[in-house]
């Protein structure tokens, strides 16, 4: 998990996010349309996105 995180931090939210999914069809076509970013670069400025602060 360690290695994953410090590599392609995206891939373990997007991971987790498919866990929690419908094991189907409609969960297959909500998991094409997951949008994950590394940074806070991304194509969506328009949309404000808020931060949100995880501890652990």
């Amino acid at each position: 998990f360690r290695e994953m995180n410090q590599r392609a931090p995206e891939k373990v939210i997007e991971l987790a996010i498919k866990g929690m999914l419908p094991h189907n069809s409609l969960g297959s076509q909500m998991y094409t349309k997951l949008k994950v970013y590394a940074g806070a670069e991304h194509k969506h400025e328009a949309q404000k996105p808020e931060v949100l602060e995880i501890q652990g």
